[in-house]
């Protein structure tokens, strides 16, 4: 660089050395950036820490297998989740099966079916609002549309579609923006070898933007499984001594569905019930129930971004 700017004419060297200067500039915010981030990143996470081990401290005596599978008792030191963490389970398998496929379907039809007029810009705004929703008002709708309409009652069917629907505006929202990511040339080049839109959507953009898609489906499976309002609302139980019937059975053809019409309670209602107690066991097993719901977040979360890493890894652009 030095060589050039000796032997260009001074308004060349004066032009390079300007853009050598722009060029550090731009280095320089980059990095600036890029501390700030990692600086908030870093506080986030801290704090994310503190608040398990301070769970962790407390809820330790607590943690056994005697607590896990043992059902709630009056007695602090008998009292255990199993009710609380298997309905939990049963609640967001239902909402996996209503919100994935509904949430996908929404989106590629949006994206790549749905001509572009006022009725579909009116959906996507309708559909970007419902995501800063209130959870109690999914709660409402479920009691008057699932509880009283559809005759499902008080189930754990009602708890996993309520829930489906609170998370589907993000689904809908991150699978059409991973639609959106994947490269034109790949459009292009299916319609070129004679592919139709099904062909097109079905072996190249789901294929191609599922690791997308699965970021929606984890970060709202990790909002569903922590929320107590809707729940509430359409009269999850907050003292439960029995388990619904299992979904595999022994006898043909081993399946049930009598476990989606059973009642339920889940880990943050269970969490709620201890906290609203004044005696300091009840305390003591709320950060208990605590800890294992956030492993279960993790674990779900974890497996989630497993399946999307295989998924991205064998994507060849």
């Amino acid at each position: 660089m030095d060589s050039i700017l000796t032997q260009a004419p001074p308004s060349r060297a004066e032009d390079l050395a300007v853009l050598r200067q722009r060029i550090a500039s731009g280095i320089r915010r980059q990095q600036i950036f890029a501390a700030v981030g990692v600086l908030f990143t870093s506080f986030a996470v801290l704090v994310l820490i503190a608040a398990f081990l301070d769970l962790l401290i407390d809820g330790l005596p607590r943690l056994s297998w005697d607590f896990l599978t043992n059902f709630p008792s009056r007695r602090a030191g008998q009292a255990g989740i199993l009710s609380a963490w298997v309905g939990s389970a049963l609640v967001m398998l239902v909402t996996i099966l209503a919100a994935v496929p509904i949430g996908i379907g929404a989106a590629v039809y949006l994206e790549e079916y749905a001509r572009k007029n006022w009725f579909t810009d009116l959906i996507e705004i309708n559909v970007t609002n419902l995501a800063g929703v209130p959870s109690i008002v999914y709660g409402l709708l479920a009691l008057g549309l699932f509880v009283y309409q559809f005759g499902f009652g008080e189930s754990i069917l009602t708890a996993g579609l309520t829930l489906a629907l609170l998370i589907l505006p993000i689904v809908i929202v991150s699978s059409r923006e991973a639609l959106r990511a994947v490269p034109l040339h790949i459009r292009e080049a299916a319609y070129g070898v004679g592919a139709t839109r099904w062909q097109l959507v079905s072996d190249h953009l789901i294929p191609y933007s599922r690791g997308g898609m699965m970021t929606g489906v984890i970060l709202g499976m990790a909002e569903a499984i922590g929320q107590t309002a809707p729940i509430i609302t359409i009269g999850a139980l907050t003292f439960i001594a029995f388990l619904p019937p299992m979904p595999v059975t022994g006898e043909f053809p081993f399946l049930s569905a009598q476990w989606l019409w059973s009642e339920f309670t889940v880990l943050p209602i269970q969490m709620y019930n201890w906290v609203s107690r004044p005696d300091t066991a009840f305390q003591l097993n709320a950060a208990a129930a605590g800890v294992i719901l956030l492993c279960m977040t993790l674990v779900m979360n974890g497996a989630a971004i497993y399946l999307r890493y295989q998924v991205r890894k064998k994507i060849k652009w």
